[in-house]
């Protein structure tokens, strides 16, 4: 049985459902070998990452699944996303996502461009309508772009994996965590990422060596 992670859900630190010891348990039931815990932040709450670090590390210590800190940088003005992702990782956060330009909300014109620019974003979550010169800019700065099986931001999943394919730019498949219902199998994702064109090898890859990379650069798995 394949194991699943998913490297971008939310906790009661933001505006999810659920503490992060109980997003452990439900992942880990699902099969999950690794979660990030990536709350929204902007300028107002970014010290809130410290706190969730501290948390997860007391996780890690006595759980069976890697549970990462790390934080989603939404809905702050695209000049200044470089500067919070940089502060974001000082606190603690070891995984950065950026909400990208989503369908579904007024998000600001340019966060894609920030965030596939800046070195210390990982993924550019549910990156909307974006363009080829976006993602090859990802590609070219080893940045994940999202396909997502949240409702409404998955509205655009076959868009951003043609232009993902396209350049060939790396995706992850993950779930935008809110709620327990939220979190998903590895069947359910293959599902999201096969119904959003992807052939079989870029499913693999999306499901699995991808976020494994990703992991790996940093030193979390080996």
């Amino acid at each position: 049985m394949n194991k699943r992670i998913d490297l971008h859900m939310h906790s009661i630190f933001s505006d999810g459902e659920l503490l992060p010891s109980e997003m452990a348990r439900r992942a880990h039931v699902l099969n999950h070998e690794a979660i990030a815990i990536t709350d929204h932040v902007d300028a107002s709450n970014i010290d809130c990452v410290r706190r969730i670090r501290d948390v997860i590390l007391d996780i890690r210590e006595n759980w069976d699944i890697e549970v990462i800190p790390g934080a989603e940088i939404t809905h702050a003005p695209a000049e200044i996303i470089g500067k919070l992702a940089n502060k974001a990782k000082k606190l603690g956060a070891e995984i950065i996502v950026v909400h990208g330009e989503t369908l579904m909300e007024p998000v600001v014109e340019g966060t894609n461009w920030a965030a596939v620019n800046c070195p210390d974003v990982d993924i550019l979550a549910h990156p909307g309508l974006i363009t080829l010169e976006e993602a090859q800019t990802a590609k070219d700065n080893n940045i994940a772009l999202e396909i997502s099986a949240r409702r409404g931001h998955s509205l655009s999943n076959g868009h951003v994996a043609k232009v993902a394919m396209e350049v060939g730019a790396n995706m992850v498949v993950d779930t935008d965590t809110h709620a327990p219902e939220d979190i998903i199998s590895y069947e359910t994702a293959y599902n999201i990422a096969k119904g959003a064109g992807l052939p079989e090898k870029e499913i693999v890859r999306a499901l699995r060596d991808n976020p494994l990379e990703i992991l790996r650069n940093k030193g979390i798995i080996e």
